[in-house]
């Protein structure tokens, strides 16, 4: 199947623009690509992060009527739906907040950018684009809705957000490294801390606020970023790869301790993941492949830069007084995708969904477009050679929250009002 067209700069609304979602990946790719030169020509360490910002301190549930016209029982019930609601309003709200690149971006640089992208992004489970760069959710929408709470909204869309459960800063193209990228980690923490004070102030007023007082210490921090970071430093002399991670983990650091001092407790954190299995890398970049085909240097840069965070994640928890900090290992995860596919009904691991040529990769340098489209509801991990499927986000968004893979080994749902809720994926 055919994709719709690329780039258009008229249109009935004013200029919109409307991109493909294979030019997408290659507009984000660009942004990375930009990221990789200032890295391989001057990578040099960012100066520490400004002094740290000052604590600032300081749903409903719509009753549903039982039917007028039922006249057996209709008290017995109507009070029990009442009690019901009381207990939901005893309940905390749902709270997260987001920080990341394009794997759980939920529209935001498409709200940035003024990007109106085209069919077939979307296709699963919206039935529409959303921005998102998958044919349907990403890994921090099954997040969301194992904890019973709707999809996070991001922090730049202006129309029709609800900001009640949190906000989602993630945007595609984004490093954690300063001044690569135009919202680097540094860059969504100051949102944040912004969205906060607009937020509280809202609430000292005497109006509605998204999100109140409590709502900003119960809420789960959640980080998932790193991976244009570690392309980045791919394309550096090897000797100075060590160093060069540091220093990314460092700000790592820093942004979570900027966040600690802004009352956050509860950080959920995820390592890269299997960089070296992207087909889009598998296919264009050169350097030996190991045994299921991935590229074993990147594999490995990946893993150097997850045991570095996770020692991190390690210190802080021992350092940050009454805070949880959980490292998750999303290489593990996705490379036993790879590794072990028959066991996850996966005939071909390094294939991509929208793209050209066929198995075993289906993806062509340079060639926009989907002319070979892979089937809805295909068990296919890739949708357009660097971004997971809405299938395989559900696969690592399953077994992210389970725990399995974290250190210490929590349960995700755990640390959520201090209870379960079952997932509808699971």
């Amino acid at each position: 199947m055919a994709m719709a067209g690329a780039a258009n700069g008229g249109g009935p609304n004013g200029g919109n623009k409307v991109i493909s979602l294979r030019l997408q990946y290659f507009c984000v790719m660009a942004a990375v690509v930009v990221a990789v030169m200032v890295l391989s020509l001057a990578f040099v360490s960012p100066v520490a992060m400004g002094a740290v910002r000052q604590n600032l301190g300081s749903v409903v549930a719509t009753a549903r009527g039982g039917d007028a016209g039922v006249a057996s029982g209709v008290g017995e019930v109507a009070t029990a739906a009442a009690e019901r609601e009381r207990e939901r309003e005893r309940e905390p709200p749902v709270v997260l907040f987001n920080f990341g690149d394009s794997n759980s971006d939920t529209g935001g640089v498409a709200a940035a950018g003024g990007i109106r992208i085209m069919p077939p992004e979307g296709r699963t489970y919206f039935h529409h684009p959303t921005g998102r760069l998958s044919d349907g959710r990403v890994i921090i929408d099954f997040i969301c809705e194992s904890l019973n709470t709707h999809e996070l909204n991001p922090y730049l869309k202006s129309i029709g957000s609800d900001y009640s459960n949190g906000v989602n800063f993630a945007m595609a193209g984004s490093t954690v490294s300063h001044g690569v990228s135009p919202y680097s980690l540094n860059v969504q923490v100051d949102q944040f801390v912004y969205f906060k004070h607009r937020s509280l102030e809202l609430f000292e007023r005497g109006l509605k606020g998204p999100v109140n007082k409590e709502g900003f210490e119960n809420a789960l921090y959640m980080m998932d970023i790193g991976h244009n970071d570690v392309a980045g430093v791919m394309h550096t002399p090897s000797d100075k790869w060590d160093e060069k991670f540091r220093e990314i983990v460092g700000e790592i650091k820093d942004a979570i301790r900027i966040l600690y001092d802004n009352g956050a407790r509860k950080f959920w954190i995820h390592g890269t993941g299997a960089l070296g299995c992207l087909p889009a890398l598998v296919v264009q970049e050169k350097g030996k492949h190991d045994a299921h085909g991935c590229l074993a240097k990147y594999n490995k840069a990946a893993q150097d830069f997850n045991r570095k965070l996770s020692d991190v994640c390690d210190e802080l928890r021992l350092h940050l007084k009454n805070t949880t900090v959980v490292f998750t290992d999303m290489f593990a995860i996705k490379y036993d995708f790879v590794a072990n596919h028959t066991k996850y009904g996966i005939k071909w691991p390094l294939m991509v969904c929208c793209g050209n040529g066929g198995p075993p990769y289906n993806f062509k340098p340079g060639k926009f477009g989907c002319d070979d489209l892979c089937e809805p509801g295909s068990k296919v991990l890739s949708w357009d050679g660097v971004h997971f499927t809405d299938f395989g986000s559900g696969l690592a968004a399953k077994l992210a929250t389970s725990g399995e893979y974290s250190k210490p080994k929590v349960k995700l749902a755990s640390l959520i009002n201090g209870g379960s809720k079952k997932s509808s994926y699971s």
